[in-house]
């Protein structure tokens, strides 16, 4: 039996936007679980958000269950924060992030709220997160990003320099999560298929 998989939503979605993702890994035969991040416009620190993940997976799974994670966007920061911060990394055997800004990004002046603040480029929540990245090491860690993201600036700024890194062709950074080769790679890691890296 496949261990139950979670999506984590980025910044002003619902679990709406993993809708398409959830469906394609059902159909792929895993389970599959998703909840909605409150509030989801950034007015709450990210660090506030991943205790929701932490209480989300205390709720739902059993103490020793193991799980995977999928972020999208925001959501691959908020499952960093768990797995780093909060104790996920004991639980966490994959963990995928699509569209994430590891290293921040410039969008993230656009707006002058905690959510937004922890994602600019040099903030001390992505210091910290980064100053221990090798934690991810210790776990199957993949990143799935497109050099054409208008949202992730600079697109790089989605890779690490632990893990697998696999760069997609996508034209929208909103669209990666309904992206076919995107839904396919995932899976494929999931399902522990083999994947190429760019």
């Amino acid at each position: 039996m496949s261990r139950p998989v979670i999506l984590v939503h980025g910044i002003d979605d619902t679990v709406a936007r993993l809708h398409h993702l959830q469906k394609y890994l059902e159909a792929g035969g895993l389970a599959v679980h998703c909840f909605n991040l409150v509030p989801n416009h950034g007015e709450a620190p990210l660090a506030e958000l991943a205790q929701q993940l932490a209480e989300y997976v205390q709720a739902n799974f059993a103490a020793q269950e193991a799980i995977d994670l999928v972020g999208f966007s925001m959501g691959g920061l908020v499952s960093r924060f768990y797995i780093q911060r909060l104790g996920g990394i004991r639980r966490v055997r994959k963990f995928i992030s699509i569209a994430t800004p590891h290293r921040g990004t410039g969008t993230a002046y656009l707006r002058n709220n905690p959510g937004a603040q922890n994602m600019r480029p040099g903030s001390v929540f992505l210091k910290d997160l980064n100053r221990d990245v090798a934690m991810l090491s210790t776990l199957s860690f993949t990143s799935i990003w497109t050099p054409l993201d208008l949202m992730i600036l600079p697109a790089n700024s989605s890779c690490l320099p632990v893990g697998q890194s696999v760069r997609v062709w996508s034209w929208a950074h909103p669209l990666l999560v309904r992206d076919p080769h995107v839904l396919k790679l995932v899976l494929g890691i999931l399902k522990d298929h083999q994947v190429i890296g760019s």
